[in-house]
């Protein structure tokens, strides 16, 4: 017997699946692909290349060298002017979900992950490194 509970669990789930099917099929294709490959140093205060742009749905690996003493590289996982209690709009590979990558110098730091949502995303160095610290920031653009 169906009863009304019955149809307005399977109402919500089949809207779940709806609003969330566009960003699990972009999910699932970066998986099978191969990453594109940034390569970015940090040092004295800024990060360069700045700002880096991206295509939505792509497989990043983000190479990070410190190259005059110890950084740190933090980004956001939500687009500027988004819920931060909604999903994320940047998914990292599962073994890499740290709130700060430490970077020493001469070292290069391994940041992978999947962009499913356009948006502007804002990183900075999160190992105080100076004078200039709170200076050393960037954006990740990911386009349609």
């Amino acid at each position: 017997m169906i009863t009304k509970r019955t149809v307005a669990c399977t109402n919500l789930l089949l809207a779940l699946v709806v609003a969330f099917a566009p960003s699990l099929a972009t999910i699932a294709h970066a998986q099978d692909q191969a990453p594109k490959v940034i390569e970015m140093t940090a040092k004295k205060y800024e990060f360069n290349p700045l700002p880096l742009h991206i295509k939505k749905g792509q497989k990043i690996q983000l190479k990070i060298t410190a190259t005059d003493h110890d950084h740190g590289f933090k980004i956001s996982p939500y687009p500027e002017g988004a819920d931060r209690k909604g999903t994320p709009g940047i998914v990292f590979a599962s073994e890499q979900s740290q709130d700060c990558w430490k970077v020493k110098k001469g070292e290069t730091v391994i940041v992978e992950f999947t962009a499913p949502t356009a948006g502007t995303y804002t990183f900075k160095c999160c190992v105080d490194c100076g004078w200039g610290h709170r200076r050393m920031k960037g954006e990740l653009i990911v386009d349609e």
